[in-house]
C-alpha cells in the first residue's frame, strides 16, 4: 500500500511515494518464481527432505526482500539497496538447488544457447499454471522428435530460466537505485536540502 508523502509547504514531498513493490518487474518475476518452486517442491521434492524447505523459503525470501525494501524505500536508500541485494542473492541460493537436483539425478541442464530457454522467456507465461502448462506441452512435443526429456527436467530448467530472469531484472534495479542514490543522495541529504531552503533569510544589515 502506497503512503501518502509528507509534503512541505513547496517543493518535492520529503519523503517520497513508495511501497509500489507489485507494479515493480523484479518482483513479479521472482514472485512467479516462488509460486513455480512451491509447485516443483510438491511434485517432486520429498516432504521429508530438509532441501523442499531450504528451497521454499529461498525463494520466498526473494519476493519478501522485495517487498521489505520497496517500503523502506521512502526513508532509507541503502536499507532498500540491501534487502533488494539480499533478494537477489536468495534467488542465487534458489538457482544453486536447482542446478543440485539436475546434477545430482544425472538430468539434463540447458545450456544458454538451449532454444527452449528463450521459447519459455517468449511465452510470457504469468502463473505456476501456465509455467506447467508450457511444460507439458514442450514434454509433448519434444517426445514426437524422439527426444524424451522427463517433465522433472523440463521443469526444473524452467524454473532456472525464470530465476535467471528475475535475477537479471534484480541487477538493473540495484544498478537503477545506485545511480539514484548518488546523484540524488538518500533522506537525510533531502531533509538537509528543504530545511536549507525553507530557513528564514537573515534580514540584511
Amino acid at each position: 500500500m502506497r503512503r501518502p508523502p509528507d509534503k512541505p509547504p513547496h517543493g518535492d514531498p520529503l519523503i517520497p511515494a513508495h511501497g509500489g513493490y507489485r507494479k515493480l518487474k523484479s518482483f513479479q518475476m521472482a514472485e512467479l518464481c516462488f509460486d513455480v518452486t512451491v509447485r516443483f517442491c510438491e511434485r517432486y521434492v520429498d516432504r521429508r527432505s530438509r532441501t523442499r524447505d531450504q528451497m521454499v523459503q529461498a525463494a520466498r525470501s526473494g519476493t519478501q526482500n522485495i517487498v521489505e525494501g520497496s517500503a523502506a524505500s521512502g526513508t532509507s536508500k541503502r536499507t532498500e539497496m540491501k534487502l533488494t541485494d539480499t533478494a537477489r542473492f536468495s534467488l542465487e541460493e534458489l538457482r544453486r538447488d536447482y542446478r543440485d537436483y539436475l546434477r545430482q539425478r544425472r538430468l539434463k541442464e540447458w545450456s544458454y544457447s538451449e532454444p527452449l530457454r528463450q521459447e519459455l522467456i517468449d511465452a510470457r507465461c504469468e502463473s505456476a499454471e501456465n509455467v506447467a502448462a508450457w511444460v507439458r506441452e514442450t514434454r509433448a512435443r519434444l517426445g514426437h522428435k524422439g527426444r524424451t526429456p522427463t517433465y522433472v527436467e523440463i521443469a526444473a530448467n524452467a524454473a532456472l530460466v525464470l530465476i535467471a530472469v528475475a535475477c537479471s531484472l534484480l541487477d538493473r534495479q540495484l544498478a537503477g537505485l545506485a545511480k539514484r542514490f548518488l546523484e540524488e543522495g538518500g533522506f537525510t541529504e533531502r531533509m538537509y536540502r528543504m530545511r536549507s531552503q525553507h530557513r528564514p533569510q537573515s534580514p540584511p544589515p
